[in-house]
């Protein structure tokens, strides 16, 4: 029992307690400063405007309101630090702008509560962390499509089952990298759309009596439009969810080609070299060339789909109610996500486009692997007219035979090809060497692939023009997007000076 009182007497008789403010006020207070403080302004503007402009609110309050909205000393609300005097910096503003204003700033919050301006500011805040990724994102596609324009002929052997497949290009393969992360690009996009709408007006859950214009303000914010259902304003969290999902299949997605990278760079395989800026040396062994840039970059995309998922795991089970206090704890996760895939990129950028590929190498070795024996069959099939299914037992048979005995791909002859045809169909064939030459030859087995989607230079250069105009037009949509935003925000700031410029001069006082 004593101990019991001794606890309370530590954590206090009043709000907060100590632990309390530790574990849970403290730093949704900090990340609010830090994150919230202007959304938080610009959403008591618009709501302001709307209230007067709706009568709700006299001019003459309205003025008040908005000279101490004006006057907030922001700086000095950024840098403070929890006292626990408020419960969070809501109520501090609050107290601010009272200070200021006086009992004429407690009509700002008519027809609002902490529940429908706490997701406004979640949106506000999510919109631009997703915009600031898909530029980063963008501008590693453009690195990834001048990389593959410039490897459009350079000579790879492709893996299927970690084996070797079959004759593509550098560039062919980088052209999928680029192809997934548009398709990133797509995502983050409509979970942009899905983001940036307002909850404001829903206030609760239920709306208000008053005859608020909830467009209005969307429409002052730059929310492209409302949330239709008061409830679901308040209570859906799938907005953030599917960012933060967004994300995370971002992330895995270039994790796939990373690990590769890193593969490519072994002296084994000895493709790619990473420049010198982006290698770190070994503290005992002086060859190493260690490329702990990209190992970071693997890393840190896991850490993003991890916090990706940390936050769809906190929702899971949360009621389908006011979902506000929950995302307190929720949006770091996401934020740090975001913030994590963004650098990432960035990172990724710069190690690309100072990669270097020895084309040698790679070519050598699709000379002289097997991997163009598809080319083969097709051939037998165009030239002697047999099924497919019966091309390759034929080919498969020529391979296993020549294997067997030592010989390598540049020592494959017409006759070797004859004696499995006559295991297989009990006839030689017409294939002239020449014929074998040409199907053996990786280059002609890349040309010849023009269909779309192939990986001949002419083919490849095509898509790679369809890429980059596709990536031109999404750019352009992030900087409308993004001049869009910032034009609503600075007309909110001139309505708002207008506002104060008119209370200073009543009607039949002359301006100056």
């Amino acid at each position: 029992m004593g101990n019991a009182r001794n606890r309370r007497r530590e954590e206090g008789d009043v709000f907060p307690g100590r632990t309390y403010a530790e574990v849970v006020l403290e730093p949704a207070y900090e990340q609010a400063r830090k994150e919230l403080l202007g959304p938080m302004i610009a959403i008591s503007k618009a709501h302001l405007i709307m209230l007067e402009e709706q009568r709700l609110v006299s001019a003459q309050d309205a003025a008040i309101v908005a000279k101490a909205l004006q006057g907030l000393d922001l700086k000095k609300l950024e840098n403070g630090q929890y006292t626990g005097e408020f419960e969070d910096l809501f109520f501090e503003v609050e107290h601010e702008l009272a200070l200021l204003g006086g009992e004429a700033t407690g009509h700002l919050h008519l027809a609002r509560s902490r529940n429908d301006m706490g997701i406004a500011i979640y949106r506000f805040v999510l919109r631009d962390k997703v915009l600031a990724l898909i530029d980063s994102a963008l501008e590693l596609q453009a690195r990834l499509i001048d990389f593959a324009e410039d490897h459009a002929e350079t000579l790879m052997i492709g893996y299927t089952h970690t084996q070797q497949a079959q004759p593509t290009t550098v560039g062919h393969y980088m052209a999928a990298v680029s192809d997934s992360l548009s398709r990133d690009v797509r995502r983050l996009r409509a979970a942009f759309a899905n983001c940036n709408r307002s909850s404001l007006g829903a206030a609760a859950l239920t709306t208000t009596g008053f005859a608020i214009s909830r467009e209005r303000t969307a429409a002052l914010l730059g929310f492209d439009e409302t949330i239709a259902n008061a409830y679901d304003a308040v209570s859906g969290a799938d907005y953030i969810l599917e960012i933060a999902s967004s994300a995370s299949l971002a992330a895995v997605n270039l994790g796939r080609f990373v690990q590769e990278l890193l593969l490519w760079g072994t002296q084994e395989f000895a493709a790619v070299t990473v420049a010198a800026p982006y290698v770190q040396i070994s503290s005992i062994m002086p060859q190493k060339r260690n490329p702990v840039s990209v190992e970071h970059v693997r890393s840190l995309l896991s850490s993003c789909v991890g916090d990706a998922n940390t936050a769809l795991t906190m929702v899971h089970n949360t009621p389908f109610g006011d979902i506000v206090d929950t995302e307190d704890d929720l949006q770091p996760y996401v934020w740090r996500s975001l913030r994590t895939l963004e650098s990432t990129y960035r990172l990724l950028t710069r190690i690309i486009e100072t990669l270097e590929v020895d084309k040698d190498v790679l070519r050598r070795r699709a000379e002289a692997s097997f991997a163009t024996v598809t080319e083969l069959a097709d051939t037998l099939v165009r030239k002697e007219g047999l099924g497919f299914r019966t091309a390759h037992s034929i080919v498969a048979e020529f391979v296993r035979a020549a294997v067997a005995s030592g010989r390598s791909v540049r020592e494959l002859t017409v006759e070797g090809l004859d004696e499995a045809a006559k295991s297989i169909i009990g006839r030689e064939l017409s294939l002239t060497a020449e014929e074998l030459r040409l199907a053996l030859d990786p280059e002609h087995f890349v040309r010849i692939r023009s269909v779309p989607g192939g990986p001949s230079p002419e083919e490849l250069r095509r898509a790679l023009a369809v890429q980059a105009s596709s990536r031109k037009l999404a750019e352009e949509w992030a900087e409308r997007t993004r001049d869009s935003l910032d034009s609503r925000l600075k007309m909110l700031d001139r309505i708002l000076i207008e506002r104060l410029r008119r209370s200073d001069h009543p009607a039949g006082e002359a301006a100056d």
